[in-house]
């Protein structure tokens, strides 16, 4: 891209039509995904894709709140990506949290559906990230949209090993394992983003 991203310049991607195209599809696809995952985590049983569906739900606001703030302020978008950096972590505790109650109430979860499920969300995933491949590298705003399309299709991968795990051990561990790799990421992430946040703040 034409201007550095630790430069204070206006990013030239921000208020392009282009990337308020890429983020309303994102949206919507995540939208669908959210509810697509979140009854089929219920009725598996499956941590991972529990939290899956709520990362689907959490992008969709990323994104939504992307789309507000484009064209505004350089502080106003590192407010932005606090407030989406807060989001991220408190996702990995509750996902942490809920792979120590499923551990504790010893859950087997459906392997097939598992399989299935996170299947059709990697290749959501992977379909957002392509379009969002472009504008990778811009402000912490726009960091902060790859890194969480970027979090998904390897949450996703691992969805799918999870539920080879599953089916080949009939044990929930590979299950939970999984969870905390996505709590990880999500941790991760928003230290990330909130360090390059902070940066623009102070430049702002």
């Amino acid at each position: 891209m034409g201007t550095h991203c630790c430069e204070p310049q206006e990013n030239t991607g921000l208020n392009s039509a282009a990337y308020r195209r890429v983020l309303w599809i994102a949206l919507l696809l995540n939208l669908a995904m959210f509810g697509v995952e979140m009854v089929a985590g219920m009725r598996a049983g499956s941590v991972s894709l529990l939290a899956d569906s709520l990362d689907f739900l959490g992008d969709s606001a990323n994104y939504g709140i992307s789309l507000w703030v484009l064209g505004l302020g350089l502080a106003i978008r590192a407010k932005a990506s606090l407030l989406k950096a807060f989001s991220m972590a408190a996702f990995g505790i509750w996902i942490l949290g809920t792979a120590l109650w499923h551990l504790y109430s010893g859950t087997l979860p459906d392997a097939s559906t598992m399989g299935v499920v996170g299947a059709l969300a990697l290749v959501t995933n992977l379909a957002v990230a392509w379009l969002l491949w472009a504008y990778r590298d811009g402000d912490s705003n726009m960091r902060s949209v790859w890194l969480c399309t970027r979090n998904d299709a390897i949450g996703n991968v691992a969805v799918l090993l999870a539920a080879l795990g599953v089916f080949g051990t009939q044990t929930a561990w590979p299950d939970l394992a999984v969870g905390t790799l996505m709590a990880a990421l999500a941790l991760s992430s928003a230290w990330q983003v909130t360090r390059s946040a902070r940066q623009e703040l102070a430049r702002a």
